[in-house]
């Protein structure tokens, strides 16, 4: 027995030492990276052709760090990230660009309505690859955001790269970027709601725009339109908020970490500010992050039918962590998931109706059509209608078709997306009728 003991006793020390030795081994090859990090340091500060102080060091070092994780982590100064915190609160300074950085080149994610670089022609996917004629290539995203950053009133030259077309410049004037997210106005008989960006002001305007179409147009309101085109996201919490104002119930969204246990899953609360009308969600590839859970979440729902072009494809969840010296680091935590366990990072949404973007031409600029009784000879209808062009009146129960505005004309995802709500309303009357 007591041979048997001394055997066991044995084996166990063959189990752990291991186990201890490669818990080592992790902790030396640790310290080993940190001596090479440490040696590199003092080369750099000791024999670097300009002086370099110790703090641009530490900050260029953080900033390596997670600029190389994914395109999102990044390291905020106190500047950047007293930036960051105007912004999500809807003003801040700027050309009024969203952007993410893309081999080695800042990559347009969308420009914002009414800002510098919307009047300009900035376009969602544009490559920005000089700044007043220096290259990008090789700074960090946060150093060429800085550097399109200044003074107000001042001008800053954009070499852009432009699928189909040869690199051309553009100079922009700087200026106080003020953020209204949300915009509304009356098409028809149907509500348009645009939604620019996902900050502090959206969920309190959506409430405002919905209330302000249901006093304009009362029982005559057939359904909405949310424009999520070209909206490049911004608060999670924002997008839950816009998600559940259309949803009764289940889950709007859900985001898994690397830790299991930090999984969190999102649900609706009982309520309809939409009171049930239909939904046409407008989406394209400038729609990325907070946009796309919001259209991932209506169209599994069935809530919503989403139409346009496929969205950007950004399914990952940034933590802004603050850090010493009142700067930040923001780092990718999570994915995000739509209802139905989509993951749409790099994917994006598909609409359920692909509608290109197109130049409207009117009837007048294509002349008149020829129609059947238009035609020498043709018969006559037997009911008696000569099949002439008069001014028809609407049906018992059919909406009454109105013009609609000259912006609702010349957008023609738009102007699709209401005729899709005229359709479904009639379906919907004729099925109660």
């Amino acid at each position: 027995m007591r041979k048997f003991q001394i055997t066991a006793l044995a084996a166990a020390f063959f189990i752990v030492l291991p186990t201890v030795s490669i818990a080592q081994e992790d902790r030396s090859d640790t310290y080993r990276q940190l001596k090479l990090f440490s040696d590199v340091f003092e080369r750099v500060r000791a024999d670097y052709v300009e002086e370099v102080t110790d703090e641009q060091l530490i900050e260029f070092a953080i900033q390596g760090m997670l600029s190389t994780l994914d395109p999102h982590s990044s390291y905020l100064n106190a500047d950047s990230f007293g930036d960051m915190r105007v912004q999500t609160k809807g003003e801040f300074g700027g050309l009024g660009i969203e952007v993410t950085m893309e081999n080695g080149f800042v990559k347009v994610v969308s420009p914002i309505d009414d800002t510098p670089a919307h009047r300009a022609g900035v376009q969602p996917g544009d490559f920005i690859t000089h700044l007043d004629g220096e290259p990008i290539l090789g700074l960090t995203l946060n150093e060429a955001v800085d550097k399109m950053r200044g003074p107000v009133n001042t001008d800053l030259e954009l070499t852009i790269r432009r699928e189909g077309s040869e690199p051309f410049e553009l100079t922009i004037t700087r200026d106080i970027i003020r953020i209204r997210s949300v915009r509304s106005r009356v098409e028809d008989n149907v509500g348009y709601i645009r939604i620019t960006t996902f900050n502090q002001q959206t969920t309190p305007g959506l409430k405002t725009a919905i209330e302000e179409i249901k006093t304009e147009l009362g029982s005559d309101l057939k359904g909405y339109v949310i424009d999520l085109r070209n909206n490049p996201g911004g608060l999670l919490d924002q997008a839950i908020d816009v998600s559940d104002a259309f949803i009764h119930q289940g889950e709007i969204v859900s985001t898994r970490g690397r830790i299991v246990d930090d999984s969190q899953r999102f649900n609706a609360k009982d309520g309809d500010l939409a009171e049930g009308l239909p939904l046409v969600v407008l989406i394209n590839g400038g729609s990325a992050s907070a946009s796309e859970i919001v259209a991932g979440a209506l169209q599994d729902h069935r809530r919503a039918i989403i139409m346009g072009t496929r969205s950007f494809g950004k399914g990952s969840v940034q933590t802004i962590i603050p850090l010493g010296l009142n700067g930040a680091m923001r780092l990718t935590t999570a994915r995000y998931f739509t209802p139905s366990g989509r993951s749409i990072q790099a994917l994006g949404i598909d609409p359920d109706i692909v509608v290109e973007p197109a130049t409207i031409e009117t009837e007048e600029s294509n002349g008149p059509r020829r129609r059947e009784a238009d035609l020498r000879g043709a018969l006559d209808n037997p009911n008696g209608d000569n099949g002439l062009d008069e001014e028809e009146p609407a049906a018992e129960g059919e909406p009454e078709v109105h013009a609609l505005s000259e912006a609702a004309e010349q957008d023609y995802q738009l102007a699709r997306a209401i005729d899709l709500l005229r359709g479904l309303a009639l379906y919907n009357q004729r099925v109660v009728n």
